[in-house]
């Protein structure tokens, strides 16, 4: 499972380097800049990792982790529907954005079926 997850999490850290690095260098034309931000971007998710482990590693288990997933999947589903879904029907693509988080929930509900 370990070796599953790392891998998932370097697919997705590629895309969201590019969005937090590709901005940066067109708004500054500076590369040294947009590299550097999106170094810190990407030095979150491990510092995030280190201080949640000191943290909760009294009070971990199952139920915790449970909860913690809970959380951290209805605060997407949220961001989702209320801010991502309003601006694509803004731009006039609304059909197209509901198919997508429509193919995405079922892509993440299969997946969950085949770990299990």
């Amino acid at each position: 499972m370990g070796i599953a997850i790392t891998i998932a999490i370097a697919i997705h850290n590629i895309p969201e380097g590019i969005a937090v690095s590709v901005p940066i260098y067109c708004a500054t034309g500076n590369r040294k800049k947009a590299l550097v931000y999106s170094f810190l971007s990407g030095l979150s998710e491990p510092l995030g990792a280190l201080l949640a482990y000191i943290f909760l590693m009294p009070i971990i288990s199952d139920q915790v982790f449970g909860i913690m997933f809970a959380l951290v999947a209805g605060i997407m589903v949220f961001i989702s529907l209320d801010e991502l879904l309003p601006s694509a029907r803004e731009y006039g693509e609304a059909h197209i954005s509901t198919y997508g988080l429509v193919a995405g929930m079922a892509v993440m509900g299969i997946s969950m079926l085949l770990f299990l």
